[in-house]
């Protein structure tokens, strides 16, 4: 049963400002499962490159565990699994990583153990895997797949890389057909339009969400690595 508590000493001005803000929140809710609706009706995708990675041990405490490599068709535990890849702004002319990337990855370490219930995730870098995994470790990631793709042109042929090799976060979903086929279903990036610049991927780091409940919002803030 829905029920609207008053709080004490709520004003009927506050009160009727947040019941307008409440019923804005609904009206949002209920678009954003329309675009989801759209999303998951998206026609197949093209077919891509069976792409090969590079990866070190997915338990950071493995130590030397020897490099390996991954084809992208060999990242999904099934047919019916999808396969969601993010890619990480590090390494080649990206020479330091990217605050805002490790703040989403931070947030992935915590929740992989869940997404991977219903999808195979992995988090690709242009960065080799010896720096990949030393990152992590400063981070403390745990639980994630450390793919290196700089030797491959998977970045570039996803719209995370441009001619010049300037990156930018993505995300990245794939499917596999019965034969094998690996297909591109979806990817998301920050810059959505001329007037969007960061935005396009807020929804995967809680981060924003909790500070656009303040009064102050996100303002200026931007990560950094310093804590």
């Amino acid at each position: 049963m829905l029920r609207h508590t008053r709080l004490a000493g709520e004003s009927a001005e506050y009160l009727a400002a947040r019941e307008e803000l409440r019923l804005a929140e609904i009206e949002l809710m209920r678009h954003r499962e329309k675009v989801a609706a759209r999303r998951r009706a998206l026609p197949p995708g093209p077919p891509v490159d069976d792409y090969v990675f590079l990866e070190g041990p997915a338990d950071l405490d493995a130590g030397d565990t020897p490099v390996r490599e991954v084809r992208l068709s060999e990242l999904f535990g099934s047919v019916q699994r999808p396969l969601i890849v993010y890619q990480f702004m590090y390494g080649k002319k990206q020479t330091d990583p990217c605050p805002m990337c490790t703040l989403w990855i931070d947030g992935f370490s915590g929740i992989a153990r869940h997404v991977t219930r219903n999808a195979d995730f992995a988090i690709a870098a242009a960065a080799d895997p010896a720096t990949l995994r030393q990152h992590a470790r400063a981070r403390g990631w745990h639980g994630l797949r450390l793919l290196s793709c700089g030797d491959s042109t998977f970045k570039y042929d996803t719209g995370s890389e441009d001619e010049d090799g300037e990156q930018d976060s993505t995300v990245s979903v794939f499917t596999r057909d019965g034969d094998g086929t690996v297909r591109h279903f979806y990817s998301a990036h920050p810059r959505m339009a001329g007037d969007i610049q960061e935005r396009g991927i807020d929804l995967l780091a809680p981060v924003w969400h909790l500070l656009d409940l303040t009064p102050r919002g996100r303002g200026d803030w931007y990560p950094d690595l310093g804590y």
